[in-house]
């Protein structure tokens, strides 16, 4: 019986030592992969100096989700800080920051595509709800951005805990330009209106946290509180069914609650409140028309 006691014991220390091995070796996987150089040929597009296009750039900024992690006055945020060591904070974006010396190239590179300045992978920059902007709203962005007051300091913040380290290590988590097909042409225009077509674009927004086939999930790379994703195709598990018109789902980007009241936590309604009328009533139109698909599936 000691024996084999000893012998249990031996095998379930050869067993963490393994663990640990692995465990290191993927996160050492993980930071190689943040260095890794992604490269990605695009034309740039001259960023917007006229007054209407200043205009949409400011809508697009406040509405699709770059305050929430730039801030409003685009200086940086920090936007996660779950106290148990993943702490993330958006990069100060004015031209106060080396953004000053971003081309046209660079731009499109970081915003369509995930990829920084200098060819690196940009880990936390959600690209994959930005790469199917149309020119015209991709100039108008950086044209607004680059009119914002320089502010100094702001660096990115950057720290993850050992988990999400071994899990981007293992592709689990994977970066933007890895989700991105970057041989896709720009989209075309849309004309705004309460229709599905525009709610299409507009749904761009919403890939990064409920995946490309909108049924939801656990959100790759978030805190491991964090609620998943809501489904919201017609599918098994929909949030959907809470919202029987346009009207209720419009209220519920205004307010961040469901009809019964409750909050609804994580969603960037900060900037989801921004959406005028006509593109937070596309959006609902479109997500009538959504394959359904069970929750969880992305």
């Amino acid at each position: 019986m000691g024996a084999w006691f000893k012998r249990m014991g031996l095998g379930l220390g050869l067993l963490l030592v393994v663990g640990v091995a692995v465990l290191l070796f993927a996160s050492m996987l993980g930071d190689r992969k943040r260095q890794r150089t992604v490269d990605v040929t695009v034309p740039g597009v001259a960023w917007a100096t006229d007054a209407p296009g200043i205009e949409r750039g400011h809508y697009l900024f406040r509405s699709r989700g770059c305050a929430e992690c730039h801030g409003q006055d685009g200086g940086g945020r920090e936007f996660i800080n779950d106290g148990k060591g993943m702490r993330v904070r958006g990069p100060n974006i004015t031209l106060g920051s080396p953004v000053a010396r971003y081309t046209a190239q660079d731009w499109e590179r970081i915003i369509r595509h995930g990829v920084r300045a200098d060819g690196h992978a940009a880990l936390v920059m959600p690209s994959e709800d930005y790469n199917r902007l149309t020119n015209a709203d991709l100039a108008a962005l950086v044209g607004y951005v680059r009119t914002l007051e320089p502010r100094s300091g702001g660096e990115v913040v950057m720290e993850l805990p050992l988990p999400v380290k071994v899990l981007y290590g293992l592709g689990v988590i994977r970066d933007a330009s890895e989700k991105i097909d970057h041989s896709l042409a720009p989209a075309q225009p849309v004309a705004a209106a309460v229709n599905a077509q525009h709610g299409a674009y507009v749904a761009n927004m919403c890939i990064g946290c409920h995946g490309p086939g909108l049924s939801g999930g656990t959100i790759p790379g978030g805190p491991p509180d964090w609620p998943p994703a809501a489904n919201l195709t017609p599918g098994q598990g929909s949030a959907m069914v809470r919202y029987p018109n346009a009207s209720s789902f419009v209220t519920m980007l205004r307010s961040g609650k469901r009809p019964d009241g409750s909050t609804i936590p994580v969603m960037p309604f900060e900037s989801l409140r921004e959406l005028n009328d006509t593109d937070a009533q596309a959006l609902y139109a479109f997500l009538q028309t959504v394959p359904p698909r069970s929750a969880g599936q992305r």
